[in-house]
């Protein structure tokens, strides 16, 4: 098929490529490349079945053209990362939400399949944990930056069924934490990027609070997976899906894990929310997706154990980012890293 994938050039799109080019598609990508990056997709520049554009999805000409020149559309652009969203709400809302609008009334103006990424973040507060894809939703005020970007992907998803209801085919994927190689060394929108080149730099590994705040991690393999299922399986129109691991982890294991993995004597210290997003910042717990769903219609489940991926992603991390391309000249890195994705 012609298959177009926004935000192909992130980091699970990216890797969401690669799997649709080996699997025998042509690819369209459409990325502005503000946190994608031309790396990841360099080693297709020149595949005949690759064909990439520098432009935003808000650009609707564009989008009218690519989306009617293709069979299905996967749609994984958006701002994301909690500082990013924290520091620039208005630039979050408006891309997430209005570029989701634009990509679906051009997916049914001319009734493509599509798959709209969305995030375990809709979920809020909750504390119903394991958290089914039809449980209640609990968010902070809106005074609070953190839960714009919850609202913003959920709205995401009431267009998303709403042109359901039209009958235009179309799913909804929620991810749980997903890591993998193509990760941003600095810690852009992960947590577990952070700690590996903390650790690797030998730098106090930053773990905020407790750390027994948990999360379930999901190596990108899994979430590719579960993306294309969702965009394949013919039950799976019209209907969401939490697309991710079971495997409850606090984050302050995750930090001593990694640290071991690396061989790192790196220290691991607490730092308070506030010293990064300010005093007027809320997080949530616990994390957990039910993955009941998922299973029962896509047959999808997250094989890969945490150890094993972390173990493929450092690997990946050590011969794509030797340590002195990490921070050359630096010996002070405060404000380096983004303090990571942790919802």
């Amino acid at each position: 098929m012609r298959i177009l994938v926004t935000g192909g050039a992130g980091y699970i799109g990216s890797n969401l490529v690669d799997t649709l080019i080996a699997d025998g598609h042509e690819v369209f990508v459409v990325d502005n490349l503000s946190t994608g990056k031309i790396t990841n997709i360099q080693h297709l520049l020149g595949h005949d079945r690759f064909h990439f554009v520098n432009d935003t999805i808000l650009n609707e000409e564009l989008m009218d053209r690519m989306v009617a020149a293709v069979d299905q559309v996967y749609h994984l652009a958006a701002v994301v990362g909690v500082k990013y969203v924290v520091e620039d709400p208005l630039n979050g809302i408006y891309t997430n939400v209005k570029g989701t609008e634009v990509v679906l009334e051009k997916a049914y103006k001319y009734w493509k399949r599509t798959v709209v990424a969305s995030s375990s973040e809709v979920y809020g507060k909750s504390t119903a944990v394991p958290l089914h894809e039809a449980a209640d939703r609990l968010l902070g005020p809106t005074t609070v930056a953190r839960w714009s970007y919850a609202m913003a992907k959920a709205i995401d998803e009431h267009f998303a069924f709403a042109y359901a209801n039209k009958g235009l085919p179309v799913s909804v994927v929620r991810y749980f934490n997903s890591y993998g190689p193509r990760l941003d060394p600095k810690g852009y929108g992960s947590v577990i990027a952070k700690f590996i080149t903390q650790a690797r730099l030998g730098q106090p590994i930053t773990v905020f609070e407790d750390g027994q705040q948990t999360r379930c991690f999901t190596y990108i393999e899994d979430t590719v997976r579960g993306t294309i299922l969702a965009g394949t399986v013919p039950a799976a129109i019209g209907d969401v899906f939490n697309i991710g691991s079971d495997q409850e982890t606090k984050i302050i294991e995750l930090a001593e894990m990694i640290r071991r993995l690396v061989g790192s004597k790196s220290e691991i210290i607490s730092v308070p929310y506030r010293n990064v997003f300010g005093e007027n910042f809320e997080e949530t717990r616990r994390r957990v997706p039910d993955t009941r769903h998922a299973k029962e219609v896509l047959g999808f489940y997250a094989e890969t154990p945490l150890e094993v991926g972390l173990r493929k992603t450092i690997a990946w991390f050590r011969e794509a980012w030797p340590r002195h391309k990490l921070a050359p000249g630096r010996t002070d890195l405060a404000g380096y890293f983004d303090p990571g994705e942790e919802g």
